[in-house]
């Protein structure tokens, strides 16, 4: 089909009076606008009021300790391959000579940060976790004004067990 084609499909009709005066479109709009006044509100007042989340809502992440209040976490980095973010920071390290006997894994992590900014809480870190160190619970993310008060560092994010 050519141009010239087309352009003869275009209406071209002139407008009426009303049309160009545009009171039917104004009238539309209001019409719309007090509809919605009378509708339940929608806006939750957050922190002071918490609104209802599905069963499977994934919230802040954690890093499980097992029953003896060791760190899972080896470092393997599967967490911080899998996050198609690109939100965590994983730095390995070796254990002492004199903590071995302590501990299971040679390897830690000595730097463990989650860029909650970046995150998208599609859960592929707890997915790729081999030793269940990952976890997202059901805690949403509090509201701050500073970007780096949204970098949740190892401490910040391993749970305490008390020891048996």
């Amino acid at each position: 089909m050519k141009l010239t084609d087309r352009a003869a499909l275009i209406n071209r009709d002139p407008m009426t009076i009303g049309e160009r005066i545009y009171l039917p479109a104004i009238m539309k709009g209001l019409s719309i606008t007090v509809s919605h006044i009378f509708k339940k509100k929608v806006t939750v007042s957050y922190p002071e009021e918490q609104r209802q989340f599905s069963p499977v809502f994934r919230g802040l992440h954690v890093l499980n300790r097992d029953e003896e209040g060791r760190e899972r976490c080896t470092a393997c980095g599967l967490c911080a391959l899998a996050c198609p973010a690109e939100a965590i920071t994983m730095e390995a390290a070796e254990r002492k000579a004199d903590e071995k006997h302590l501990y299971r894994e040679e390897k830690y992590a000595a730097k463990y940060e989650i860029n909650m900014l970046r995150c998208i809480f599609c859960g592929f870190c707890e997915e790729a976790c081999p030793k269940d160190a990952v976890y997202m619970s059901e805690t949403v993310m509090p509201a701050d004004y500073t970007r780096r008060s949204f970098i949740y560092k190892k401490e910040d994010l391993l749970i305490s067990h008390p020891k048996k």
